[in-house]
Order: structure tokens, then sequence, then C-alpha cells
């Protein structure tokens, strides 16, 4: 079994003005693939953000592993 999270105090800052802008380009996101648009693309094969995406999101587990 592994030990977890360590006793030591970790001080960790967060840029609000940052997770405001990626909160932001996520709901965006999140609206075009919920959108007719990004169906009609898909079928056709023009779909270019979101496999975008998701292939850079492979490459860099394949890297990890």
């Amino acid at each position: 079994m592994t030990e977890g999270f360590s006793k030591e105090k970790i001080d960790v800052t967060i840029n609000k003005d940052e997770v405001k802008n990626l909160l932001k380009k996520y709901k965006k996101i999140k609206k075009y693939q919920r959108s007719p648009i990004f169906e009609v693309k898909t079928m056709d094969g023009t779909e270019k953000l979101i496999s975008g995406l998701l292939k850079e999101f492979e490459d860099g587990q394949a890297l990890s592993t």
C-alpha cells in the first residue's frame, strides 16, 4: 500500500485570473461540443478543435507512461 500524501505542508498559489480564463475556455468548448454544428463536423470529418485536444491529451498520456 502506498503512503499517500506526506505530512509536509505544501504551499500552492493559484492565479484566480488564469482559473477564470481556463473556466471560460472550458465552458465555450463544452457548449460547442453540445451543438449541432459539432455533430455535423464530426460526421463529415472536418472537426478540428475537440479532436486536436483529444490527440494532444493522448500524446501526453503516452509520454508519461
